[in-house]
């Protein structure tokens, strides 16, 4: 990854917030739980915990939604579906 990448990262946008693939970022970390100090303080400092609220309920939806299709191939594949 380039320094210009990684300095784009961690700035905020330009309106002051976060922009829309930082959020998603800060999402798919946290599910893993894998974020880094730097991003947690950004997340912390420039964002907006309604959209943080949005986003996990809009990941955990995906989520289950995933698992859900998986099973039922799952079981298809079995036999019993």
């Amino acid at each position: 990854m380039s320094e210009d990448s990684r300095d784009h990262d961690a700035r905020p946008a330009d309106k002051g917030g976060l922009s829309v693939w930082q959020v998603v970022k800060s999402t798919l970390a946290a599910a893993f739980g894998v974020q880094t100090p730097q991003a947690r303080e950004r997340d912390f400092r420039h964002g907006n915990p309604l959209t943080f609220i949005v986003a996990g309920i809009v990941f955990t939806a995906i989520f289950v939604v995933v698992l859900v299709v998986i099973v039922n191939l799952v079981l298809t594949g079995a036999g019993t579906g």
